[in-house]
This record gives structure tokens, sequence and C-alpha cells, in this order.
């Protein structure tokens, strides 16, 4: 009895293994809704703010002015996308904010769906119903499959982080708060005004640009 009892407390403390989702366990619709795949799990991505759009859009737009070709910030030049479906792996399909990927490294503009080169830089603007992944698994995954670059903008809080690729995580590079201006990698020549990120205009007051990344 005692035996069989002690099997029953094993059986009880052993959850059944879950099947991993993959892309083809996304919900067919018409339009591909903002649906990810975290740890083999399906989430769907919260409903944008006003602010996220703002940062979104103010983020992509720096990025860009290095995107290559005629006045393109010099001969490296990126491919930079806005919510573009990127796998890493079967079980791990994320939808960055914005991404981008070097052209000397990907001299074809990543095409289909979803997108399987993993970027060199994303952005992601947290939200209060998203934060503990995009700092949790997904960030570790950004890490495990080399992305260099990281960025975090916090409209709460009005700060943008900058992290780096280390050996064993990512590394801080740069926190910033609204009112500093600063060359930000991986985008070097260029200074970005931070405020631009949460609506501040281009030409509102600032604090002294700052150096460069110091790579």
């Amino acid at each position: 009895m005692a035996e069989a009892a002690g099997y029953d407390r094993l059986a009880m403390s052993v959850e059944p293994m879950r099947r991993l989702a993959t892309v083809l366990d996304l919900p067919v619709e018409d339009e591909r809704r903002p649906y990810e795949i975290v740890a083999g799990m399906i989430v769907e991505k919260a409903s944008p703010t006003f602010e996220h759009g703002e940062a979104q859009g103010a983020a992509a737009a720096h990025a860009r002015r290095f995107g290559g070709g005629p006045g393109g910030g010099g001969p490296v030049g990126w491919w930079i996308a806005v919510e573009v479906d990127v796998e890493l792996e079967p079980h791990e399909l994320y939808r960055p904010d914005v991404a981008g990927w070097r052209r000397d490294r990907t001299p074809e503009r990543p095409a289909g769906w979803p997108v399987r080169i993993r970027p060199d830089w994303v952005c992601e603007i947290l939200s209060p119903s998203t934060a503990a992944r995009d700092l949790g698994p997904k960030l570790r995954t950004y890490h495990h499959h080399g992305v260099e670059h990281v960025w975090i903008v916090d409209p709460e809080h009005r700060t943008l982080t900058v992290y780096r690729h280390g050996n064993e995580g990512y590394v801080v590079a740069r926190v910033a708060g609204a009112d500093e201006v600063m060359v930000v990698e991986p985008f070097d020549g260029l200074p970005l005004q931070v405020g631009v990120l949460f609506g501040v205009e281009e030409d509102a007051p600032t604090g002294h640009p700052r150096g460069g990344t110091g790579r």
C-alpha cells in the first residue's frame, strides 16, 4: 500500500507533457493578427497605445536614416522593418516592434513569411501586459541566436535601454532619458534625440549630445 501511495504521489507531481506550438498552429485568419510563439506557447501581442505607436515610428525613422544607398548612412547600410514575424527556431516566433538586418551580412532583402534570418538589431516597445516576456524569455532567445543589439523603449518611464551582446548575456550599454541626445549603437554617426521616442519635437530643448558607443 505504501508503495502504491508513493507511486500516486509521483504521478500527480509529473505534469502532462505540453505540446510545443509552431507556426502551423497559429490561428488561420484573413489577416495575420499580432501573435507570437514564446517558449512554445501562442500569445497575442498587446494592442498598441498611441504612445507605443509613436515610439515605434520614431525608432524606425531613426534606423532608416542608415538604410544604405545614396545618403543612407555609409557603406554598411541596413534593412529596416516594422512588425515582421521572425522565426528564430521552431517554437520561437517573435514580432519585434522594429528590426534591422545589416546589408553586409544579409545582402538580399529578407522576404517571405516568416522571416528566418535572425536580425542584427531589434527594438521592443514595452507594454505592461508584455514587458515580462520582452525582458525575460524573448531577450534570452535573442541572445542565444546572436542578435547583437537590442533596444528596450519604456514609454511609461520615458527611458531607452540599449543592450549589447555579451558572452554570458546582454550587457547594458546605455540607459538614456527623454532629455538626452546621443549617438546610440549600432547606429553610429548621427545622434538620436531620445525624446522623439516619447513625442518630444526634434527642435525642443534637450541636453547636450553625448559621445559614441565606445565599442
